[in-house]
């Protein structure tokens, strides 16, 4: 069985291990006051209403029991597999080493100087980039580099400072759910604060309900219907905007840390024909890379041209030759979702493709395989319209025909 992932920092740790119990002390104390204080005790034995009385029993567990369920599920989920990127050799290396020392508070900073991007024409992992035909990139044309990791960072990937490893798609540090909200989770997430929103409508409703009652007999108020009423009500608060929030990241198919980016502009390392003219409107560059002479490295990152290929000097091997990829490196407008691809399949790759995924968690998100050769993650019409943008016409597109052999 894995172990679970926990943050770096101590304060995070005690808040995870506490609210929980928390949380169970909470609906422990709802339960008692709408189910054998109200339902039973008033609205059935005093006050003779059955109907009301059952329905509000009824909703109340089926609706607490799916939250529970889908708090579960997030929960254990964020804990032993919150989609963490695989580490480089290096930075396991360094792992073990740490390990043997005495461990610190909070994080190293000079355990983790900054590392440039890996030179190496065959870098580790590198390859699952080019082998594609549309992924992030830099503006040299390599993909996003983590100096923490030592790794490339995969589409959508970012670099949680609590956990200290990169995560796919991470939308959220939530000590509620116990730790990481990802592609892994958030499906899960979703359920959860959309089914605590009906429970604590429920303990709203029963208790508003039952408070009414009172009023209209002269009874002095009922101090455990206020506290329900006044905890139901500031918990609605919460996990109802949580809900609101998840829709809209759902149906945009963005995250919390793109909105907190959400002026950024995108480079997209874009497949095009290898025999394609060179053009001053973009740069290319074609994979796999080559290592240059150290004497000329400096002078032709420093001379080369506008819209000449980049990573195709020196010498290359005659299976690389055969199978070289160009990508022209093309670049949004700021505000540009690469990602959006129309609300229903927006919600499709994240809720799933069937209405149990939507209502039950059970299944992990669509988005979670990146089996694709094509992208990590689907990408939306933006391609095409970059395309366009930067005169690339379709005769020149070859981003269905895999890998582009060439006899020599």
């Amino acid at each position: 069985m894995p172990r679970p992932v926990t943050s770096n920092r101590a304060e995070t740790r005690w808040i995870i291990r506490i609210i929980p119990f928390f949380l169970v002390g909470v609906c422990g104390f709802a339960t008692y006051v709408i189910i054998p204080h109200l339902s039973v005790n008033y609205l059935y034995r005093q006050k003779h209403k059955t109907g009301a009385a059952i329905t509000f029993i009824v909703l109340y567990f089926l609706f607490f029991i799916l939250a529970f369920a889908a708090y579960l599920r997030t929960f254990l989920t964020c804990q032993f597999n919150p989609g963490l990127v695989p580490l480089s050799a290096e930075r396991q290396a360094i792992q073990k080493k740490h390990k043997r020392k005495p461990s610190r508070r909070g994080r190293d900073v000079e355990a983790q100087p900054w590392v440039p991007p890996d030179s190496n024409p065959d870098s580790p992992g590198l390859e699952a980039f080019y082998s594609r035909d549309v992924f992030v990139c830099e503006l040299d044309g390599r993909p996003k580099w983590c100096s923490d990791c030592r790794a490339w960072k995969p589409d959508r990937a970012h670099h949680s400072s609590e956990l200290d490893r990169c995560i796919r798609k991470m939308d959220h540090l939530c000590p509620w759910v116990g730790g990481v909200v990802s592609e892994t989770s958030f499906n899960f997430f979703s359920q959860f604060t959309f089914y605590a929103s009906l429970f604590c409508a429920t303990c709203i409703a029963a208790s508003a309900y039952s408070l009414r009652l009172q009023l209209d007999e002269d009874r002095p108020l009922d101090g455990r219907i206020v506290a329900s009423l006044v905890l139901a009500s500031i918990f609605a608060l919460f996990t109802i905007s949580m809900t609101l929030t998840s829709v809209r990241f759902i149906t945009t198919n963005i995250t919390n840390i793109d909105m907190l980016r959400k002026n950024q502009t995108f480079r997209l390392a874009v497949r095009i024909h290898q025999n394609t003219a060179p053009t001053n409107r973009y740069e290319t560059i074609t994979y796999p890379l080559s290592l240059l002479p150290p004497s000329e490295q400096s002078s032709s990152s420093t001379h080369r041209l506008r819209g000449a290929p980049m990573g195709t000097l020196g010498p290359v091997s005659p299976r690389d030759e055969q199978a070289k990829r160009t990508f022209a490196i093309l670049a949004t407008e700021p505000g540009e979702n690469p990602w959006n691809v129309g609300i229903w399949k927006n919600c499709t790759s994240v809720m799933g493709h069937s209405v149990l995924a939507w209502l039950l968690p059970i299944w992990h998100s669509p988005c979670c395989n990146h089996d694709s050769m094509e992208s990590d993650y689907e990408f939306g019409p933006i391609v095409e319209k970059l395309k366009k943008r930067y005169g690339i016409t379709e005769a020149g597109n070859t981003a269905s025909d895999g890998i582009e052999m060439r006899s020599t």
